[in-house]
C-alpha cells in the first residue's frame, strides 16, 4: 500500500470512529430525551428547544468556527513540520477562545430577558430561566473547539471522539436528574416547565465541563511529545501573536456566518412561527407544536446527519494536506469517499424515517402526536441526504481555501428559506408542517451551489452513479421489506414496539445484505 493510499485508509477509519461516536451521542441523546420529555412536559420541551435555538447560535457566533480553523492551520503546519507556528496557533486560538466565547456567555446570561420579552414576544414564558443556565456552557464549549480542533489537525479524532461520548453521558445523567428535581422544587409555580427545562440544560453545562477536563488532560500528557517536536523544529517564525490571531479570525468568520445561517433559521422559524401564529390567533398549540417539532422531527433526522459532521472533520485536515502538497486527484478522491460513505448511511435513514417514522415516534416519545410527527417525517426527512451533501461539500470548499463560497450560499438559502416559510405561514394552513418544508429545502440550495462552485473553479465533477445508486437501490429494497413487516407484526401482536424492533432488524438485512452483493459483484465484473 503506498503513502496516497494509506493516508486516504487513514482519514476514513479516523472519520468513521468520530461518526461511530457521533451516532453514539446522538443515540444517547435520544434515549435521554425520552424521559426528559416525559417528565418536563410538551411545554418545558418547546421552552428547552427555543432555549437551545438561542444557545446555538450564539454557540456558532461565539466558536463554532475555530475547531475547524484550528484543525486547517494546525493540519498545513503539521504538513510543513512547522511545529512552533502550530504551537503559536494553539495559544493565540485560546485567546480568541476567551474573548467570543466570554462575550458570548455575557450576552446571554444579561439577555435572557429581553429575549423571552421581547425577541419572542412572551410567547414562551420563562425561557429567560434556562438561557441563563446555558449561558456559561458557551465560553466552556468554546475553550473545549479549540483543543478539540488541535488534536483533529494532526488528524487524530479518538480524543474528540471519547470527549464527545463522555460529554453526552454527563449531560444525560445531569439532565434527567436535574430536570426531575427542579420539576418537583418548583410544582407549585405557574412558570413550573420553565424550570424543568433549566433543569435539563444544566446537564449540557456539566456535560461541556467534563470535556473540557478530560481534553485538558489529554494535551497536559501530550504536552512532552508535542515539546520534542518543536525543539527539532528549525524554522523561524516570522509572524506575531497579532498577525496569527488575524489569520484564526479570518478563517473563522466564513465558517462561523455559513453556519450561522443555517442555525439562524432554526431560531428565526421560532419566532416566526410564534409571532405569526399569535397574529392569527392560533396560540394555544405553538409550544406544543414546537416541542414536537424539536423532538420527533429535528431530534430523529440529527442522528444520521452527526454522521456527516464527524466525517466532514476528518476529512478536512486530510484534504489541507493533498491541496498544500498540490495533489490534486487526492482530493477529488477523498472528497467522493466522504460522500459515498455518508451517503451509506443517509440514503436508508432517510427512507426508515419515511415509512415508519410514525411508529417509531409513537414508541420513542409517547406523550407527543405520533401521528403529526410522523407526517413531518414524510415531508423533511429528506433533509438528512441534502444536509449531508450540504456539509462535506461546504468543508472541501474550506479546505481548499474557497472559504466564502460556503458562506455566500447559506445566505442566499436562508434568505429563500426566510421567504417560503414566512408565505406558507401567512397563506396556507400547514401550521408546524411550514418550518419542516423550510428546514428540508434548505441544504438543497447550499448543496446545489456548492457543486457548482466545486466545479467552475476546482473541476470536480460529482460521480452520480458511483455516490447514489448502491445506496439508492438497496435502500428502495429495504423500504418496501420493512414496511410491509411492520404491517405484518402489528396485525399478528398488536404491538407497537415488538413490529417496531422487528422492522428495524428487517430493514438492517435488507440493507446490508443487497448492498454487500452489490459491492461483491462490482468487484468481480472488474476484475
Amino acid at each position: 500500500m503506498n503513502m496516497s493510499e494509506s493516508n486516504k485508509r487513514n482519514f476514513i477509519v479516523h472519520g468513521s470512529i468520530l461518526a461511530i461516536a457521533g451516532i453514539l451521542v446522538r443515540i444517547i441523546g435520544m434515549l435521554y430525551r425520552i424521559p426528559v420529555v416525559n417528565i418536563i412536559g410538551s411545554e418545558g420541551n418547546g421552552i428547552y428547544g427555543a432555549a437551545f435555538n438561542i444557545y446555538n447560535i450564539m454557540l456558532v457566533l461565539s466558536s463554532y468556527g475555530l475547531p475547524m480553523a484550528v484543525s486547517k492551520l494546525v493540519s498545513a503546519r503539521f504538513t510543513k513540520k512547522r511545529y512552533k507556528s502550530a504551537a503559536k496557533v494553539l495559544r493565540c486560538s485560546l485567546m480568541v477562545a476567551v474573548c467570543t466565547g466570554g462575550i458570548a456567555a455575557l450576552l446571554v446570561f444579561f439577555g435572557a430577558s429581553f429575549i423571552e420579552n421581547v425577541i419572542y414576544g412572551g410567547g414562551l414564558p420563562g425561557l429567560a430561566v434556562p438561557l441563563r443556565i446555558l449561558a456559561p456552557t458557551i465560553f466552556l464549549v468554546a475553550i473545549l473547539g479549540v483543543i478539540r480542533g488541535f488534536f483533529q489537525g494532526q488528524s487524530t479524532m479518538i480524543p474528540t471522539a471519547v470527549s464527545q461520548i463522555l460529554e453526552q453521558i454527563v449531560n444525560a445523567i445531569v439532565s434527567i436528574a436535574a430536570g426531575y428535581g427542579m420539576m418537583k422544587a418548583f410544582a407549585s409555580l405557574p412558570d413550573v416547565a420553565a424550570y424543568g427545562a433549566a433543569g435539563s440544560t444544566l446537564g449540557t453545562a456539566m456535560g461541556a465541563l467534563t470535556a473540557v477536563l478530560f481534553m485538558g488532560f489529554l494535551y497536559a500528557v501530550y504536552t512532552p511529545t508535542f515539546n520534542r517536536l518543536k525543539r527539532k523544529d528549525r524554522h523561524t517564525e516570522n509572524q506575531s501573536t497579532g498577525q496569527i490571531c488575524k489569520i484564526i479570525i479570518y478563517t473563522m468568520i466564513p465558517i462561523i456566518l455559513g453556519q450561522t445561517f443555517y442555525q439562524i433559521s432554526a431560531l428565526l422559524d421560532d419566532v416566526m412561527f410564534s409571532n405569526i401564529m399569535m397574529t392569527r390567533g392560533v396560540s394555544s398549540n405553538i409550544t406544543r407544536d414546537l416541542g414536537n417539532f424539536s423532538s420527533s422531527y429535528t431530534l430523529l433526522i440529527s442522528i444520521p446527519q452527526g454522521i456527516a459532521t464527524a466525517l466532514s472533520a476528518s476529512m478536512l485536515p486530510s484534504i489541507v494536506a493533498s491541496y498544500t502538497n498540490g495533489e490534486q486527484e487526492g482530493v477529488y478522491s477523498k472528497l467522493t469517499k466522504t460522500l459515498k460513505t455518508n451517503m451509506f448511511v443517509a440514503v436508508p435513514s432517510f427512507i426508515g424515517l419515511f415509512v415508519i417514522g410514525e411508529p417509531i415516534i409513537k414508541l420513542l416519545f409517547a406523550r407527543y402526536d405520533s401521528v403529526q410527527g410522523g407526517m413531518m417525517l414524510k415531508i423533511g426527512a429528506i433533509a438528512i441526504v441534502f444536509y449531508t451533501l450540504s456539509t462535506v461539500t461546504s468543508s472541501a470548499l474550506q479546505a481548499v481555501d474557497r472559504m466564502k463560497a460556503p458562506m455566500v450560499h447559506s445566505f442566499i438559502s436562508l434568505v429563500v428559506h426566510i421567504v417560503l416559510v414566512v408565505i406558507l405561514l401567512c397563506t396556507t394552513n400547514l401550521g408546524i408542517y411550514a418550518l419542516v418544508i423550510g428546514n428540508a429545502s434548505f441544504p438543497v440550495i447550499i448543496f446545489v451551489l456548492n457543486l457548482r462552485t466545486l466545479y467552475m473553479e476546482e473541476g470536480y465533477r460529482l460521480p452520480v452513479m458511483k455516490v447514489f445508486s448502491k445506496p439508492v437501490i438497496c435502500s428502495a429494497f429495504m423500504g418496501v421489506c420493512t414496511l410491509l413487516s411492520y404491517n405484518v407484526m402489528y396485525n399478528v401482536t398488536s404491538s407497537n414496539a415488538v413490529s417496531v424492533v422487528i422492522a428495524l432488524v428487517v430493514a438492517l438485512i435488507t440493507y446490508f445484505v443487497p448492498y454487500m452483493f452489490i459491492t461483491k459483484t462490482i468487484r468481480l465484473l472488474n476484475l
